[in-house]
C-alpha cells in the first residue's frame, strides 16, 4: 500500500502551512507584528498551561482515525499499520515547536507583555499551581456534565417544540 510511506514523509511545516491557511490563525494577527519577547512571554504561557496538549490529543485521534481507516482498507495490515501510524505519531510530536509557537502568537495578539506577565506569575502561585495540576480534571468532569446536560436539553428543547408547533395548530 503506497500510502504508508508518503504517511512518514509528509513534512510537519506543509501540514501546518495548510492549517494556517484555512484559519488556524486570522489574517490580522498573522499580519501584527509581534516583538520576539511578546512571543517568549506568550510561549511561556502556552507551555504553562498545557494547552498545546490540544495539539497532541487531537494528533493521537487522527492517528487512530488513520488507523481505523488504513486496516479496514485491509485487515491483513493491521500489525503493520499500527506500527507505522505510532512512528508517524512520534515523528510529529518531536516537531510540535512551530505549531506551539503559532499558539503563543494568539495570545500575544490578544494581551500586552504586561498582561502577559500578570497571567504568568499567577500561574506561578500556588493558587495558580493548583488550578494548572487541577485543569485536567476539571475539563473532563465539565465534559462530562455537558454530556448529560446535551442530552437531557435535546430531549427537553424537542419536546418542547413539537408542543410549541402543536399549539400553533401544526401535527408532529
Amino acid at each position: 500500500m503506497t500510502f504508508l510511506p508518503n504517511l512518514r514523509r509528509l513534512p510537519l511545516k506543509a501540514a501546518l502551512a495548510a492549517a494556517l491557511a484555512l484559519g488556524g490563525v486570522s489574517a490580522a494577527s498573522a499580519q501584527q507584528e509581534i516583538s520576539p519577547e511578546h512571543l517568549s512571554f506568550a510561549r511561556q504561557y502556552v507551555d504553562m498551561t498545557d494547552q498545546a496538549n490540544i495539539f497532541e490529543n487531537r494528533l493521537v485521534a487522527l492517528g487512530v482515525t488513520i488507523m481505523r481507516t488504513l486496516v479496514q482498507q485491509d485487515p491483513s495490515l493491521t500489525e503493520p499499520v499500527q506500527e507505522t501510524v505510532r512512528e508517524a505519531v512520534q515523528e510529529y510530536l518531536e516537531q510540535k515547536d512551530p505549531l506551539y509557537d503559532q499558539f503563543a502568537r494568539i495570545y500575544a495578539s490578544r494581551f500586552t507583555i504586561e498582561e502577559l506577565q500578570e497571567i504568568i506569575a499567577f500561574y506561578e502561585t500556588e493558587t495558580g499551581q493548583k488550578l494548572l495540576d487541577q485543569n485536567r480534571g476539571i475539563n473532563r468532569d465539565l465534559q462530562g456534565v455537558m454530556e448529560v446536560w446535551q442530552r437531557n436539553a435535546s430531549q427537553e428543547l424537542m419536546a418542547r417544540t413539537r408542543a410549541m408547533l402543536r399549539e400553533d395548530g401544526y401535527e408532529i
